[in-house]
């Protein structure tokens, strides 16, 4: 693994998941404080996993729909 990361095409990729992927799980385990679940069951956690989630994204519509009310009243 330790060879292939070196390669050009491995760091561009991985870089790539730094930007897109890590930024969401840091916001969910930081903003949102999901250390640990709090439930037994994979279907349990799933279903937790699946809210907190569907919070982040709507997070992320309001900022959007708040930043057009801001503009079109400015």
């Amino acid at each position: 693994m330790c060879e292939k990361l070196e390669t050009l095409e491995y760091k561009a990729l991985y870089a790539k998941r730094i930007q897109i992927v890590e930024p969401v799980f840091a916001n969910i385990r930081h903003c949102k404080e999901l250390n640990r679940f709090t439930l037994r069951g994979k279907e349990k956690v799933n279903g937790q996993w699946q809210l907190f989630y569907i919070v982040h994204n709507l997070g992320k519509c309001l900022k959007g729909y708040n930043n057009n009310i801001r503009k079109k009243l400015s």
